[in-house]
């Protein structure tokens, strides 16, 4: 067994590297500008595969059909759809 000894300042310069690439792998994720369907439903927080192709069909959100099994939906229309639905508080 090896033991390595670190300094306590290279040892918190570590651990922010190691946040820092964290952070920007979960932005990597975040930036998509296309999602799946299950990924489209956790974003607009439904269930029903029903009610995502409901939302397709009416137009609410835009959508790309590269291949025929294959649906992927636009996180910018997502996020809209979800801004014009909210309502401002009192």
């Amino acid at each position: 067994m090896n033991v390595i000894c670190l300094q306590e300042d290279a040892f918190y310069a570590l651990v922010d590297k190691v946040v820092e690439r964290i952070q920007q792998q979960q932005n990597k994720i975040k930036d998509d500008k296309w999602v799946s369907g299950p990924e489209a439903m956790r974003r607009l927080r439904i269930q029903s595969k029903t009610t995502l192709q409901k939302l397709r069909d009416e137009g609410h959100i835009r959508y790309s059909q590269p291949e025929k099994k294959i649906i992927l939906y636009d996180t910018d229309s997502i996020n809209d759809y979800l801004s014009r639905h909210a309502k401002d508080i009192f």
